[in-house]
């Protein structure tokens, strides 16, 4: 039976396999980085951290636009704001591969159907676990939700910490990046725009 398929005798838990390339590829680098891939602390370090990274980049494994391909139009007459804030989120920046941690607001004003309000967390995770910069993450989330559920308007607000901006580099912790993206009715009217950024907490 492959490990693939469950457990075996050399690997009772059933993870999945790492190929000795990918294994090679991180004694490099802790080697390059002074330490020997061969004492015992760091010797299943290789598998730990190939496997961790198939977690983290999960997202290139999905299409987050599934999330939103079912809808509900029984919304009894419902025509104004959904939002969903505070949207813990992780992901690695493609520059440095350094985590980027924070939250995420997403709105939208339904035209006449809605859809599970957890589907929208749903495709922010999908986007983030993927190499990212934040600007992109922001316009990919609002564009998937504008080109599924076809609606009025979407708004988009992610704060986050960069770990190559607080951890490396410039060494500036406690900073936060702010991005967002408005499309339809929230980016031609400044009335609804000001509605939503006041929801948002902003």
């Amino acid at each position: 039976m492959s490990s693939l398929d469950g457990p075996d005798e050399d690997n009772p838990l059933g993870k999945p396999p790492v190929p000795e390339d990918v294994q090679d590829a991180i004694r490099t680098l802790i080697r390059w980085a002074g330490d020997d891939p061969a004492r015992e602390g760091l010797i299943d370090t290789p598998k730990r951290v190939a496997r961790a990274w198939l977690e983290y980049c999960q997202g290139y494994q999905e299409d987050p636009a599934i999330h939103l391909s079912r809808i509900f139009e029984e919304v009894g007459g419902y025509d104004e704001v959904v939002l969903l804030k505070d949207i813990p989120f992780q992901s690695h920046c493609e520059h440095h591969m350094a985590p980027i941690i924070g939250k995420a607001a997403i709105a939208y004003l339904p035209r006449d159907h809605v859809v599970g309000i957890s589907k929208l967390a749903r495709v922010l995770h999908g986007y983030a676990r993927r190499l990212q910069i934040q600007e992109r993450l922001t316009a990919e989330v609002a564009q998937c939700i504008w080109d599924n559920l076809k609606p009025h308007g979407v708004a988009v607000v992610i704060e986050a910490s960069h770990a190559c901006m607080t951890a490396r580099g410039v060494r500036t912790p406690g900073v936060g990046m702010i991005t967002s993206r408005m499309m339809g009715t929230f980016l031609e009217d400044d009335r609804s725009r000001k509605e939503v950024l006041s929801l948002m907490g902003y």
